[in-house]
């Protein structure tokens, strides 16, 4: 927080050594490098602790971190490619030969579920990315500027809510094609709305304290204060929507990779695809193709989930 020095006054035989006194202590933005600062820093100090000591969150990198290694180095956790024979054959169903099984052309399952964490830890990153960027820029603007500014933004926020989140991507996808960045940009489009709305609701809370009061008697700019005032004291919301964020980008973007809107190799490993391409065997009894991609994909949910629970209730404590 910041505060202003109230002006001194001098009397007619010279200068006052309080009003001397007073002009040097910190004013403005350096006052927020005495206790204030301290305090911030501790509090941040005591959410670290908590959080680093929940088990939620422990675990929650736990699962994660393993797909974040499948998608960057698979071949650490798998001996075969994503489009290699396994010596087992065809639709084994899970053992020593092979540990998920294999599907009906005989690749090996587990193989293709380690490299199918690729494109999906791919784009939803990438799409969270953009989308906090661009939620947060609005939100913060909104929440600061409100009047004209917050009325244009916020119709055209509620007129994208108005549409179903699928309907969209799907007229998105089929206008502009199923690339991967037309895939980024529309799970990025289908977020910033919520993220906006989040955002802008902190924002009208902080202009509303006395440090950004304090700020615009010192004649700093809107961008100055938006940007060094208000964005770090709701980073931490900032950081709770990223790992939501994520989770539901993750399950978006296998949501339209087994409706068949993603371009990809049909021999490329994609748990969405997988789950689509095999999901009507399991009334035959072969459940393994399909099921644990699909578990794969719960599971990276669960992990992220877990770590965004973890972190909310860290800056809660």
């Amino acid at each position: 927080m910041t505060a202003i020095d109230e002006p001194s006054g001098t009397d007619s035989g010279g200068a006052d050594p309080v009003a001397a006194s007073e002009s040097s202590e910190p004013t403005g933005s350096d006052a927020a490098t005495g206790p204030q600062a301290a305090t911030r820093k501790q509090v941040r100090k005591e959410q670290r602790r908590v959080l680093f000591r929940s088990p939620g969150f422990i675990i929650g990198v736990v699962i994660t971190g393993f797909w974040v290694v499948a998608a960057i180095a698979p071949g650490l956790l798998s001996s075969l490619g994503e489009t290699d024979f396994s010596d087992a054959g065809a639709r084994v169903s899970p053992g020593g030969d092979a540990w998920f099984g294999t599907d009906s052309v005989g690749n090996d399952v587990y193989a293709r579920v380690i490299y199918g964490a690729g494109p999906i830890l791919t784009v939803a990153p990438l799409a969270t990315a953009i989308a906090i960027v661009v939620g947060t820029l609005l939100g913060l603007i909104m929440g600061y500027y409100r009047g004209w500014v917050d009325e244009i933004i916020s119709r055209v926020i509620e007129a994208i809510l108005s549409i179903p989140v699928i309907l969209m991507a799907i007229l998105v996808i089929f206008t502009f094609g199923d690339t991967t960045p037309v895939i980024i940009g529309t799970i990025a489009v289908l977020f910033v709305p919520a993220i906006t709305r989040t955002i802008r609701s902190a924002a009208i809370t902080e202009s509303e304290l006395d440090y950004v009061t304090s700020a615009k008697m010192r004649g700093e700019s809107g961008f100055f204060i938006v940007t060094r005032e208000i964005l770090p004291n709701v980073t931490g919301l900032v950081v709770v929507e990223v790992t939501v964020r994520l989770g539901y980008a993750v399950f978006t973007y296998a949501t339209l990779a087994f409706l068949g809107l993603v371009a990809t190799d049909v021999a490329a490993a994609n748990w969405g695809i997988d789950v689509a391409g095999n999901y009507t065997q399991i009334v035959r009894d072969v459940w393994w193709p399909s099921i644990f991609p699909a578990l794969a994909i719960a599971s990276l949910v669960i992990g992220v989930n877990l770590i965004a629970d973890s972190i909310d209730k860290a800056l809660k404590s």
